[in-house]
């Protein structure tokens, strides 16, 4: 009986699979930052955290959320604070609380920003074939190098 209502839901074209919390998908991208940095599959973290890769997905999707005591294992395992996951949180996405939303502070519409450029795969490659330069002078001097492009090319239009 349950079974067939949610299929006669998923027919229906208003009904919506998911409602991620933007908190939650904030806290999965950073996850996701943190592992994609050190060089780690998500297989490798499912195993580190006794689960499967399927569920490392859904917790950097925001799809399940990740409870206290499993956010701090992936903090002991990922090598940085529980804070690091909350870093760099928009205020619109700080809005998004479901206390704030409870009490009508927000709206109940969430469009999360696709050019977001931290949460592209050009980006996080980019960060992780910088920090496997050994050598810190010569780090500088790219990161000068393209900081100098990055000003000596107009913007686009």
């Amino acid at each position: 009986m349950a079974q067939a209502k949610a299929e006669s839901r998923r027919d229906d074209p208003n009904y919506q699979i998911t409602n991620n919390n933007p908190i939650d998908v904030h806290v999965g991208r950073r996850v996701r930052l943190r592992r994609t940095l050190l060089g780690m599959s998500q297989e490798q973290l499912g195993d580190a955290l006794n689960i499967t890769f399927q569920q490392v997905q859904k917790y950097e999707r925001g799809s399940n959320r990740i409870s206290a005591s499993r956010l701090w294992d992936i903090g002991q395992i990922l090598d940085v604070p529980v804070s690091f996951f909350f870093d760099d949180m928009s205020d619109d996405t700080a809005a998004h609380s479901p206390r704030r939303m409870k009490s009508g502070a927000v709206k109940d519409e969430y469009e999360e920003n696709p050019t977001d450029p931290m949460a592209r795969r050009e980006t996080l490659e980019l960060v992780r074939a910088y920090y496997s330069i050994k050598n810190p002078n010569l780090r500088k001097r790219i990161t000068e190098m393209v900081k100098s492009v990055a000003t000596a090319i107009p913007e686009e239009v």
